[in-house]
């Protein structure tokens, strides 16, 4: 989020550079800083075997299938945001996440938080949200993933825990 007006009183912004975080939105009347975020977002591929759940979502990528992702909402840690949207975008239970590192979103202010997790139980009921979804061999996941460029980071990393583990 990229801060133009003060929230408190609606006021215009000016910029006053600070230290060495350069400039940073100002509110002149209230004295306060405020500082540009990014919106927290988590990604996590689901194992079950030799498999990776992906997804069919052609608002994001229209040529490419994608990991599962979700937005952390204010009330929850990205771990549990990452519980969540897997239940609600699949239906399935997952244990044993994994933090697997974090990426920024080019052009989308986004702060990609990766996870990934072991299929629990359940069957697929997918959202309306989602056109398609389905286990995908993980040796084949990359070729389907092409416009994912976050997604193939964490299969690659998923493919490379496996092996070590």
């Amino acid at each position: 989020m990229q801060y133009k007006y003060c929230p408190l009183c609606g006021k215009k912004l000016v910029i006053k550079y600070c230290w060495d975080e350069g400039g940073v939105p100002f509110c002149e009347t209230h004295k306060e800083l405020f500082f540009n975020l990014p919106k927290p977002c988590i990604m996590i591929g689901v194992v079950k075997e030799n498999h990776i759940l992906l997804l069919k979502q052609s608002y994001i990528f229209k040529n490419s299938k994608v990991l599962l992702t979700g937005y952390v909402g204010i009330d929850e840690t990205a771990e549990e945001a990452a519980i969540r949207e897997v239940k609600e975008e699949s239906g399935l239970n997952v244990n044993g996440i994994k933090y697997l590192g974090s990426d920024y979103v080019e052009g989308k202010e986004i702060l990609m938080l990766t996870y990934m997790a072991f299929y629990e139980s359940g069957e697929i009921v997918k959202s309306d949200e989602v056109e398609d979804m389905g286990w995908v061999k993980l040796d084949e996941a990359l070729s389907v993933m092409q416009e994912d460029i976050v997604g193939k980071k964490v299969v690659e990393k998923i493919l490379k825990y496996l092996k070590n583990n």
